[in-house]
């Protein structure tokens, strides 16, 4: 068994879940990613430590099979962060119930899935543990002109379970905590002007992607912090600007 801790990373292909996967390894974690295809991914090589698995968030049995791989690798699960998420904008009034369906099938029951996963084995193992779930500075502060409202549901509620679950574990020293980030240069806004995206936020900058990644890891590995929604998102959540 690796003396190592073990942390299971969502959406690990790209963006912000690429990123969290090379600085937990650089940090000495075990690291198991997951992603619909992430087995074609050719950036992540360091497979001491890292075990990929493909599969869909939103399908039970893929939190059962990568709970599984990192048990059976490394011998344990000490942090989760839920960082797959799909986001896509149009007016209220486009929006279709099937789209509610796509989002709320990734962001709430792939957290509910993995989140299950990952508490059950913190308390087997009986040493505590942490879950970061990635949300959206969008549902504190909606701005005029990003119509996002069908996707705002599914992280208002991610913010809002992150809290009940911080009081129902934290006498089991199992943490929970979230980072709620604005404009961050991921491959989800490679068609959007950047002076758009700069005038998406009061300090007129976006965010990179390893700002978001330090924000978790300080989470995962901040012992007293729980039930905190943490903003990286350059005052975007304070309002009008």
């Amino acid at each position: 068994m690796s003396v190592h801790k073990t942390v299971v990373i969502t959406g690990a292909s790209q963006g912000i879940g690429a990123g969290l996967v090379k600085t937990f390894l650089d940090k000495g974690w075990n690291v198991v990613g997951t992603s619909r295809r992430i087995s074609e991914t050719t950036s992540l090589d360091r497979a001491g430590r890292l075990e990929l698995v493909d599969g869909d968030v939103s399908d039970p049995d893929t939190a059962e099979r990568v709970s599984q791989i990192a048990l059976e690798q490394f011998g344990s699960i000490d942090a989760l962060v839920n960082n797959a998420g799909v986001f896509f904008t149009k007016p209220f009034l486009d929006y279709t119930i099937d789209d509610f369906r796509r989002l709320s099938a990734t962001n709430i029951e792939g957290f509910v899935h993995f989140t299950k996963h990952a508490i059950r084995q913190m308390l087997r193992q009986k040493s505590g543990g942490s879950v970061v779930t990635i949300t959206s500075s969008l549902t504190d502060h909606p701005i005029a002109g990003v119509m996002a409202s069908l996707p705002m549901i599914t992280k208002g509620g991610l913010n809002a379970i992150t809290k009940s679950l911080a009081l129902e574990f934290a006498s089991d020293n199992i943490r929970v905590n979230a980072v709620s980030p604005g404009v961050v240069d991921t491959p989800l806004h490679a068609t959007n002007s950047k002076d758009y995206l700069r005038s998406l936020s009061p300090m007129g900058t976006i965010t990179a992607v390893q700002e978001i990644v330090d924000g978790v890891v300080y989470l995962t590995e901040s012992s007293n912090i729980t039930g905190e929604v943490l903003h990286v998102d350059n005052g975007a959540h304070l309002g009008k600007w």
